[in-house]
């Protein structure tokens, strides 16, 4: 009843300020406005799982931007969404409606080691309008961190689980339905980039492996089957290796984790797989793209060295490398500056060599590493502290399973190894892609601390 006066002169004022604008079609949208921001303030871990759900559809947001032109940059409802999380957090907890100590997280010191090695490395940047730039993209991982370790207890992880794999396998079916008109046919989903659209799929994978394991029955298992073979093919469209090479990985050790249920599987239905075998091996190389096929071929002459002729991706990626170690050799500590690998690229021979159509936006061109352009950019202190916090975050997860597997609890120990598996996709892409920023990762992070905390503190409680 407080609220009340408040917002009804807000509800007004916000009438009124649309029917004075360009835009006062807009005037009859701000009740429905003020409702929803009502009930993110009531549960605003809905609005942060919107903000993933929209993490696939980002493409449709920037072409969106880009027809509209400056004008309407800034009003995409990812980031009305985050600025309304913020400001509803802020006051959340200026009016103590939510402890401060929900903020806790083993992953604080490194980060803020990592940050003030950072902000260093930005101030002594050579191109700090660059640098100011990279900064701000940070920033938005780092808001995400912030609020899904606030909000960590009322996020329900299988709900989010179902969020990610939906989202992505519906922009699997969009690639699947049109990639021959995307790129060199190759799947690029919403975005612009296949590899991009690869760790999408590769994070989303294991999450979709948990909802087959662990439905209940068998018509929920066969419905979460399909998003899940969706995934796959996507992932052989996208003619990734990389993205090949993270989920083999990621399966792996999936196997592991249940390495009894499939000493079971393989002792009571040993006839059905290798009959599922027999029929999948074949099949394979005729499902995947030729260019797929062909890709995977150039892997098996690389202990011979990397040829450019055979393969320009393999040998710009080389390239990266030996400009990457310059870079850190030249500037140990401190590095080149945050984003300004590009700049320090195009004034190398590689980037008249590698540049396809000789445009100048050619010449600059990321590491294509996360780590290495950290190292390049931060300097090797900073470096291995963004290491560290990877590590530290895997770390997180593995002690979590462990907790939940000695106190007999299978479901909590699958969500543990399941996102766990997402978040080691994502640090295994990052040898692949310059994604410091991306909303996955930050997010994934949180998780990860999320998960500690709750093992720590179970363990805690049984402690006398």
């Amino acid at each position: 009843m407080v609220l009340t006066l408040p917002l009804a002169l807000l509800l007004g004022l916000a009438c009124l300020l649309l029917l004075a604008s360009p835009w006062p079609y807009l005037a009859p949208l701000a009740f429905p406005a003020l409702a929803a921001l009502a009930v993110l303030y009531r549960k605003p871990v809905w609005g942060l799982l919107v903000m993933l759900a929209l993490v696939p559809f980002e493409g449709l947001f920037s072409a969106a931007d880009a027809a509209g032109g400056s004008s309407s940059a800034g009003f995409t409802l990812n980031k009305l969404l985050g600025l309304a999380l913020i400001a509803i957090a802020a006051l959340q907890l200026l009016l103590r409606q939510l402890p401060v100590r929900r903020l806790r997280s083993n992953l604080w010191p490194l980060l803020l080691a990592f940050l003030a090695f950072y902000m260093t490395s930005l101030a002594f940047s050579s191109h700090l309008g660059l640098s100011l730039q990279q900064l701000r993209q940070l920033a938005v991982g780092l808001v995400l961190f912030s609020l899904t370790v606030l909000f960590g207890r009322d996020l329900d992880l299988p709900a989010l689980a179902r969020v990610l794999v939906l989202s992505v396998a519906s922009t699997c079916v969009v690639a699947l339905l049109s990639t021959s008109t995307q790129p060199a046919s190759r799947a690029i989903g919403l975005l612009a980039d296949p590899n991009y659209f690869a760790l999408l799929i590769s994070v989303a994978l294991p999450l979709a492996l948990l909802l087959v394991v662990r439905a209940p029955r068998w018509p929920q298992r066969l419905f979460w089957l399909a998003p899940l073979l969706l995934l796959l093919a996507g992932l052989g469209r996208t003619g990734s290796r990389s993205g090949l090479l993270v989920v083999l990985l990621t399966v792996a050790i999936a196997a592991w984790h249940y390495r009894e249920h499939l000493k079971y599987l393989v002792i009571r239905r040993l006839g059905w797989v290798i009959l599922a075998g027999a029929i999948a091996v074949p099949l394979a190389p005729a499902l995947l793209p030729e260019s797929f096929i062909q890709r995977l071929e150039v892997l098996a002459s690389l202990k011979s060295g990397v040829k450019a002729y055979a393969d320009t991706s393999l040998a710009r990626r080389s390239a990266y490398v030996v400009v990457g170690s310059q870079i850190i050799a030249e500037h140990p500590l401190l590095g080149s500056g945050p984003g300004t690998f590009p700049l320090e690229f195009a004034k190398t021979g590689y980037a008249i060599a590698f540049s396809i159509r000789g445009l100048p936006v050619e010449l600059y061109r990321e590491a294509h590493n996360t780590y290495l352009g950290m190292f390049s950019e931060v300097g090797l202190p900073g470096g291995l502290l963004f290491v560290g916090l990877i590590l530290l975050s895997l770390r997180n997860c593995q002690v979590a399973r462990r907790h939940w597997l000695s106190r007999g609890d299978p479901e909590r120990a699958a969500l543990a190894a399941h996102f766990g598996l997402s978040c080691l996709a994502l640090s295994c892409f990052l040898f692949f892609l310059s994604v410091p920023s991306h909303k996955y990762l930050w997010v994934m992070l949180g998780i990860t601390s999320f998960l500690r905390l709750q093992a720590d503190d179970d363990a805690a409680g049984e402690r006398p």
